[in-house]
């Protein structure tokens, strides 16, 4: 009794003490703030880093792949619904790693709410300017009067005509997410949009088949570019493969973009919203000689040169069809469009969506093109 009292009183006698103490100090030291003497609690940490190799969910190993965001922190809503759906669809039987790319920061709340949605490893990163930013050799001058025009055609209607914005990211997703330093570990990518739909269940792994039968690039839409957005882009594209032909191969896929061997662009592209693709494609001497030629001639800024064109062209002038693959089983949406399986695989993926809205054989899709060649 007497060592509980002696307890209580020391205890009072040293709260006196500390509180008189801050007191002082306050009054000393108008600036002083008592939570200067309280030990930091450090902020929570929503990074989680891959271990190598990466192990599936069910410990079998999984393909050197991640699935990679673009987005801002206003996305954040659109980007829960879509991972969602891919974590209940696909990825909570396999623990594919996510990561996550912005110009800017990502909030602490964005990475809170984002990296609850899954179990999976997950990463946050900020874009360096270089990579985003309209570079200082465009004439910002030509290229505001462009984005004025552009705005101003009320016949075309073009979206993002105005938007430099939209304009950065068709650059930084042309020709240097994959350069990404959160990137360089991984060899496939699996492209993750806010606001999209995934219809049905992911049976097999798609970044394992992809790296078991040699493919490069995968697609689930192909479809017509708007004319007034890229006037000049196949010219130019003509002028590098007069420039390079040693690096264009015979065997391509030419036909997917041309009806006349290269005189002229027939404006298909693969709609690049959804892409499960090689990185290592992307950092290849061909491919960095053609995004940089593309890059200097200043189409992505005096124009609108989309991501999905270039990134199409490049794989029709340096790829077989046989390296490429349409995921026809994948029922996937981004507004307005959508691909919804048929027969046995809508059966098989439980699939949501209707059969008869498939954007696939309709008059204004450039699959039948690719099927053809």
């Amino acid at each position: 009794m007497r060592l509980t009292f002696r307890v209580i009183i020391a205890t009072l006698v040293l709260s006196t003490v500390a509180y008189f103490t801050a007191y002082h100090l306050a009054a000393a030291f108008p600036s002083f703030s008592l939570a200067a003497l309280l030990p930091a609690i450090p902020e929570p940490v929503y990074d989680r880093a891959p271990q190598a190799p990466l192990i599936s969910t069910a410990g079998q190993p999984l393909a050197n792949a991640t699935f990679v965001v673009l987005c801002r922190n206003s996305d954040m809503l659109g980007i829960l619904r879509s991972m969602q759906q891919m974590e209940d669809r696909f990825n909570r039987r396999y623990g594919y790693p996510w990561v996550f790319l912005n110009n800017e920061p990502f909030t602490k709340e964005f990475q809170k709410r984002v990296s609850a949605q899954t179990d999976a490893p997950i990463q946050f990163g900020t874009i360096p300017r270089e990579h985003w930013e309209q570079p200082d050799w465009i004439d910002e001058e030509r290229a505001a009067v462009e984005r004025k025009k552009m705005a101003a055609d009320v016949l075309h209607l073009i979206p993002y005509g105005g938007s430099l914005p939209y304009r950065n990211m068709c650059r930084f997703n042309s020709g240097f997410f994959f350069q990404h330093e959160l990137l360089k570990p991984y060899k496939y990518y699996w492209r993750v949009e806010p606001d999209v739909k995934y219809f049905c269940d992911v049976t097999y792994d798609p970044f394992a088949f992809m790296e078991q039968n040699n493919k490069t690039y995968g697609f689930t839409m192909g479809l017509y570019e708007y004319k007034f957005t890229i006037l000049s882009l196949w010219d130019t594209v003509k002028d590098f493969m007069r420039d390079n032909s040693d690096l264009i191969p015979k065997e391509n896929m030419m036909g997917f973009v041309s009806d006349d061997a290269g005189k002229t662009y027939n404006m298909c592209h693969f709609w690049s919203n959804f892409e499960i693709a090689d990185m290592d494609f992307w950092r290849s001497e061909a491919y960095t000689k053609f995004f940089t030629y593309l890059d200097w001639a200043g189409g992505f800024y005096y124009e609108r040169w989309g991501d999905a064109p270039v990134h199409s062209i490049a794989a029709s002038l340096f790829l077989r069809k046989e390296q490429t693959h349409f995921f026809e089983d994948l029922g996937y949406r981004h507004e307005p469009l959508q691909v919804c399986p048929q027969g046995d695989a809508w059966l098989q993926g439980r699939c949501s969506c209707d059969p008869k809205d498939s954007f696939v054989d309709d008059r204004g899709s450039c699959i039948p093109r690719w099927k053809k060649l």
